[in-house]
């Protein structure tokens, strides 16, 4: 049967004691008598005559030592013992109550915490495992947020096209090619959707694989802006591009840097109906810079600290007609930050936004 924790401490201590007394005992019972009679042997050379008298003096020092050292070990050994006892429950006492905590947050209890206790060590532990627990408690209330997001973003694709198949199967609409189209323009947001969660999940996990190679952004800026002018209608905004005639490198991920490029693109086009996008690119002491401002409907000031937040958007019914899926800017970030930079938000309602990141310079 293996011993408890409680019982090794109270164990290890008697050891300790009665390794102690026994030294004490032994050393005592060699050393004394001898110390006694050199005593002794001082005095009779001082002029006292004790040696008719020595045996009985040296006899009754023997018997008042072991008396005394008798009710000594008593003592000692009794005060030691409920010592011993006391520490080792006091600790385990703590310990105890850790089991319980641990207990009450591995089934399930994450707002279970640790006391602060008066012992270092466990004051030390107690620490590490609270901040482990709220670390937890922080990743499995985002676990249950974006599940609630994605089973909230997975509904609406999906009873429309429950509804479609299930009129289509009873009769109550005939197929036609528009019918498809919008089955299909459904399944595409749908698959939009899953692919933008499994990239926020890598990125949010630490797991999307970042290529840092020292780049020039100008090819990159240059063919964005004329694949997105193709894209803008006559009547809407103007697309502009404005940098220094010497663009300094950058390291960063150049397919990385286009993917957060073209959301910041397409939500400026997607929000602004004349006027103009401008992407303008400057340097601030070891960064470089590069700002999407529109002219489009901006953002009202109570919403910009929600912006980068995952599933939110300030105008529900917009951003689901234009088939957005709400995690487009919370996976940029998430690239801007894996790359070593930062990115930044400045709106006004109704005036336009700018969007602006950094990244370090080569």
């Amino acid at each position: 049967m293996k011993m408890g924790l409680r019982g090794r401490l109270f164990f290890s201590h008697l050891v300790v004691m009665i390794v102690g007394v026994a030294s004490l005992v032994s050393i005592s019972k060699i050393s004394s008598p001898r110390l006694f009679v050199l005593h002794l042997e001082g005095l009779e050379n001082q002029g006292f005559d004790l040696i008719d008298v020595r045996a009985e003096l040296v006899t009754g020092f023997e018997l008042a030592w072991q008396r005394s050292t008798l009710w000594s070990v008593l003592v000692g050994t009794t005060a030691a013992g409920g010592l011993s006892y006391w520490v080792s429950r006091r600790i385990m006492q703590r310990l105890t109550e850790m089991e319980q905590i641990t207990q009450k947050f591995a089934a399930g209890q994450m707002d279970a915490r640790l006391p602060v206790s008066d012992i270092p060590e466990l004051s030390g532990l107690s620490s590490s495992f609270n901040r482990m627990a709220a670390s937890l408690e922080g990743v499995e209330a985002r676990r249950r947020e974006v599940i609630g997001d994605m089973t909230h973003e997975l509904r609406t694709p999906l009873t429309v096209v429950r509804g479609y198949l299930e009129e289509l199967a009873d009769g109550e609409i005939e197929a036609s090619p528009e019918i498809y189209r919008r089955l299909a323009k459904e399944t595409r947001r749908l698959e939009r959707l899953v692919n933008d969660l499994q990239e926020l999940s890598k990125a949010e996990a630490g797991y999307l694989p970042i290529n840092i190679q020292r780049v020039n952004l100008r090819p990159l800026l240059e063919s964005l802006v004329e694949k997105f002018t193709d894209q803008l209608l006559e009547d809407g905004p103007v697309l502009l591009l404005q940098y220094p005639s010497v663009l300094p490198p950058v390291l960063a991920d150049i397919d990385r840097t286009e993917q957060v490029l073209v959301n910041l693109l397409g939500n400026a086009v997607r929000y602004t109906n004349e006027g103009s996008i401008t992407i303008t690119v400057g340097t601030e002491a070891s960064q470089l810079w590069i700002a999407v401002s529109d002219t489009g409907i901006g953002i009202a000031p109570e919403n910009l600290p929600h912006v980068f937040e995952r599933f939110w958007r300030a105008d529900q019914s917009r951003d689901r007609h234009s088939g957005g899926t709400g995690i487009g800017l919370t996976i940029s970030r998430r690239l801007i930050e894996l790359q070593g930079g930062q990115i930044q938000v400045e709106s006004e309602l109704g005036v336009g936004s700018t969007f602006r990141f950094f990244l370090p310079l080569a």
